[in-house]
């Protein structure tokens, strides 16, 4: 039987769910999918296990009967200043840190997820046989981007992201595994999308902590997103100062990516700067007010003064509370550690103070990073 030639009312589907992109493509062992078990040999993965599931490398095996896998691509550039901007630099008294754009809003997860299972929906309104369709964001045995290359929605960069010519690389990618037989996005013979990283290597100049091995090789134990979200006990203390003032994740990569220089803005409200208190309507800034608290370069005394009581409230729904309180407030000692805040002043006064008060923490984590911010201011 021929497969359902119905791609492109599922794109155009899509779109209706609020997708950017969307693609098709067979469950198959591509070449990228081959090479894992190498860069997992070589313990690039760190403490990630789940990286370890054998069915990432083959897409057959992560849903019993899989014919095809719908990729679903959402932008979420909300066209705040970047990390490696000028304007990033300290603009008060007050040390900031930073938190990766994609979470400072609502859980990307929810958002998409309700998203695919709309389309799921229309898929089983337009689709009357019996099939089984899975929607996963971040949560199933399998490697979106590489599905993603091969539904034709970009390519794999030097920074082991997926680019794409005209929404650069700020986006989230969700996929729908189905048992339902469509056409794939590309033709039988067609390639998917060109590299056209070309000779350009700014993201790999550009890591703090030298993460890239070489070009499309990332060790991940050395990324600062790994060592902020992802890695539960102290960060290596050669990797301290390179992490400067990040707290939750890291977009330097991708900042200076010229393929994002011209990335369309997206006003999804889900995807906007959390404002504490809540952001009354029509009180859109570029910096939160002396009087609010933000996700947008969030204070460092805010952070890590957080109980864990409020650190729920705060990040209720929200990307960050994967890293956890102790984490949280590990990394915000870090970053206070790296803020050079000057002695004498009522800065450096408060911020001594309270990383004495976390250097008594029961938590290990907490309290030896605290020790080590003390030792450098």
């Amino acid at each position: 039987m021929k497969p359902i030639a119905d791609t492109a009312w599922i794109v155009d589907q899509s779109k209706s769910q609020g997708f950017d992109l969307c693609g098709v493509v067979r469950p198959e062992k591509f070449p990228e999918l081959e090479q894992t078990s190498d860069w997992l040999a070589r313990g690039y993965a760190g403490e990630m296990k789940y990286l370890e599931d054998p069915r990432r490398s083959d897409p057959q095996s992560a849903m019993p009967g899989i014919r095809s896998v719908i990729v679903c691509l959402l932008n979420y550039e909300t066209g705040r200043p970047r990390s490696t901007d000028s304007l990033m630099e300290t603009r008060d008294a007050e040390p900031r840190g930073w938190i990766s754009r994609y979470a400072w809003g609502d859980d990307y997860h929810d958002v998409l997820r309700d998203r695919l299972d709309g389309l799921i929906v229309l898929l089983r309104q337009r689709f009357l046989e019996p099939f089984e369709a899975r929607a996963y964001v971040d949560t199933g045995p399998v490697q979106e981007r590489v599905l993603a290359k091969y539904a034709g929605l970009g390519w794999l960069g030097k920074n082991t992201l997926l680019l794409n010519k005209m929404l650069g690389s700020f986006f989230f990618l969700g996929v729908i595994l189905t048992t339902l037989d469509l056409e794939p996005a590309l033709a039988p013979n067609e390639l998917p999308s060109p590299d056209l990283c070309g000779s350009c290597r700014q993201c790999l100049d550009a890591c703090p902590t030298q993460a890239f091995i070489e070009p499309y090789v990332m060790d991940a134990r050395k990324c600062i997103s790994y060592l902020t979200i992802e890695l539960r006990g102290n960060i290596p203390e050669e990797l301290r100062e390179p992490m400067g003032n990040h707290v939750f994740g890291c977009d330097i990569c991708q900042d200076v990516c010229p393929w994002n220089r011209r990335a369309p803005i997206v006003t999804t409200e889900e995807f906007q700067p959390r404002v504490f208190p809540p952001q009354e309507e029509g009180r859109a800034r570029a910096f939160p007010s002396p009087d609010d608290e933000s996700l947008f370069l969030p204070r460092l005394e805010w952070l890590a003064a957080m109980n864990e009581a409020q650190f729920r409230q705060v990040f209720h729904r929200s990307p960050v509370k994967r890293t956890k309180w102790r984490g949280t407030v590990r990394n915000a000692c870090i970053a206070l550690g790296n803020s050079g805040v000057r002695r004498g002043t009522p800065t450096h006064l408060r911020v001594s103070a309270l990383l004495n008060r976390l250097a008594t923490s029961p938590e290990q984590v907490i309290a030896e990073s605290a020790r080590w911010a003390l030792s450098r201011i």
